[in-house]
């Protein structure tokens, strides 16, 4: 009988490297597509907070004797929209109306948010250009609410329907 002697052998250099090149073209192909879902993601949150936002605000004229609620009643922390309120507006506890939002939206694409998140004159009413940290703009005749994308965002890329009518490009 002969005596084989079986010599294990472990990958040679050539094998690692093809490998490791596979991997890198692998990763260079999906790590793209990570960053556009988180984009269309923000983008398709962004709508449906939108949505929420506005037929709560219709909600809110419709028990408050037609009146949208004035920016000042929304302060920074929207309070109208989060608290209970009467027919004129005032804010109180067990009062017949509201709260119309658990808490304040927030806008996705703006990190930064400071202690106001919601500006008359982000909508371009001759009244100033809104701050990068406002995450909406409101106009309170209307009750027409528009989201607040910074400079930095591709605003035509998101892929929102009507875009126009949801989101405002921050000015530089």
């Amino acid at each position: 009988m002969l005596n084989r002697k079986h010599v294990a052998r472990g990958f040679t250099l050539v094998e690692i490297l093809i490998v490791v090149v596979i991997l890198g073209i692998l990763a260079a192909i999906v790590i793209p597509q990570f960053t556009s879902a988180s984009e269309s993601a923000k983008s398709s949150s962004l709508v449906t907070q939108l949505q929420t936002i506005r037929s709560q605000l219709e909600l809110y004229q419709v028990q408050h004797n037609g009146n949208y609620p004035t920016l000042v009643e929304l302060n920074a922390d929207w309070g109208v929209m989060t608290s209970e309120t009467d027919v004129t507006g005032a804010i109180l506890a067990g009062n017949p109306f509201g709260p119309y939002l658990q808490q304040p939206p927030a806008n996705a694409f703006v990190t930064s948010v400071g202690d106001v998140n919601i500006d008359l004159a982000a909508l371009g009413a001759g009244l100033g250009v809104f701050t990068a940290n406002v995450g909406w703009g409101y106009d309170e005749t209307t009750g027409s609410i528009k989201a607040m994308v910074p400079n930095t965002v591709d605003a035509a890329s998101l892929n929102i329907t009507n875009g126009s009518d949801h989101i405002v490009q921050a000015a530089p």
